[in-house]
């Protein structure tokens, strides 16, 4: 049996991450407690379901704080367990609620949008870092659908190599686990004929081939990376993500992670990820 748990803040996306799944053809359940988070996986065992899904979040109380041990005793019955954690920057939090009207769920008294949304990170640290996380602070809802479709097509079992390019002016993601500065390289942002374009054109790939530091600057992460995954992934870590930053995120970062990620490609899941063109 496949199960996923999205879970994360409020207001970060986990509604459209679940219609997703459900879109797939899993069993998908909102909201549930963590407290019956076995029972629930037991009885639609029994009753024949492949593939479940269900969100988790800070609501459920204390029995969340038990939810580490409760994957690690549904792994060892034999489910494949993965844990999707969605997250967002406090201002883009602000700015959903604000723009939809709606109350946040740990809201009571005088407590401000604010306190909520740090209570509520809070409350979640102890799962953040147990499975894939998602910083959802520049997505539209669009874009977070293909990225969940993306998750499902590579599998839930090893682990998953995210190779994410973003521009240091909108700051660096969420999820990120290992970051790479690669500002010091000719920015083709200067030249009138390469500024429209992206990384992902030949015309800005052949610019910065020509570059022989973007050519040391890959081989230096690529051999770092070959050095030290194998230990990530005795680690038993679902997915790590390699960010890669440039000033904005459209040239010299989208590049290089389309480099590596054809490199890795061969031996672990990959996804790309340009968060700064889905803007565009």
């Amino acid at each position: 049996m496949q199960l996923i748990i999205i879970s994360g803040l409020s207001g970060s996306g986990k509604s459209i991450a679940l219609n997703v799944l459900a879109d797939s053809d899993f069993y998908c359940v909102d909201n549930l407690p963590a407290a019956l988070l076995i029972d629930t996986v037991d009885f639609l065992k029994k009753g024949g379901t492949t593939k479940a899904a269900v969100t988790i979040d800070a609501r459920t109380g204390e029995s969340l704080t038990r939810l580490p041990q409760t994957l690690a005793t549904l792994k060892s019955g034999g489910i494949d367990v993965r844990l999707v954690f969605l997250d967002a920057r406090r201002e883009a939090l602000v700015r959903r609620f604000s723009e939809t009207r709606r109350r946040h769920p740990l809201a009571s008294g005088e407590t401000t949008i604010e306190e909520c949304i740090d209570r509520e990170r809070e409350l979640l640290a102890p799962i953040a870092e147990l499975g894939q996380r998602i910083d959802t602070s520049d997505l539209n809802p669009n874009a977070l659908r293909q990225w969940m479709k993306d998750l499902l097509q590579v599998g839930l079992a090893g682990m998953t190599l995210v190779f994410e390019s973003f521009g240091y002016k909108q700051g660096i993601p969420l999820d990120a686990d290992l970051v790479f500065d690669v500002r010091f390289l000719p920015n083709p942002h200067y030249d009138p004929k390469l500024r429209p374009l992206t990384g992902l054109d030949p015309a800005v790939a052949q610019f910065l081939d020509s570059i022989p530091d973007a050519r040391k600057i890959e081989d230096d992460i690529r051999v770092f990376l070959t050095a030290w995954l194998p230990s990530f992934d005795r680690d038993n870590r679902a997915s790590l993500t390699i960010a890669i930053g440039c000033t904005g995120g459209q040239h010299r970062s989208v590049y290089l992670v389309e480099r590596l990620a054809r490199h890795f490609q061969a031996h672990f899941y990959v996804l790309r990820r340009h968060r700064q063109l889905l803007r565009s």
